[in-house]
């Protein structure tokens, strides 16, 4: 039912969150440099649908895929969403240390 549907969304959620908090997080504690954390968190997360959707139709036979790949095609619409606000913000800050270091 719907209930479910909300909390598929919201556990995928959680999971982009925490792991891009870690993919952030873990790359300034072990040294790297801005734009390789940047990196490490933009690439470290990314599991896509085109990738899942036909492991998943090799896996699982039958009209049970359509359920089986509901949470993937939740989780990859929350990422594409978290990920370009976060993208814009980096650009944003970026913008703002360029034009500082310029004047």
């Amino acid at each position: 039912d719907a209930w479910q549907v909300v909390t598929v969304a919201a556990v995928c959620t959680a999971l982009v969150v925490v792991m891009l908090w870690l993919t952030g997080w873990l790359p300034k504690r072990m040294g790297f440099d801005r734009a390789d954390t940047i990196a490490i968190q933009f690439c470290g997360t990314k599991k896509s649908l085109a990738t899942g959707l036909p492991m998943a139709t090799v896996l699982f036979a039958g009209s049970q895929v359509g359920l089986i790949v509901l949470p993937l095609m939740i989780f990859h619409q929350v990422q594409l969403i978290v990920c370009s606000w976060l993208a814009t913000r980096y650009g944003r800050r970026a913008d703002a240390e360029g034009a500082a270091a310029a004047s």
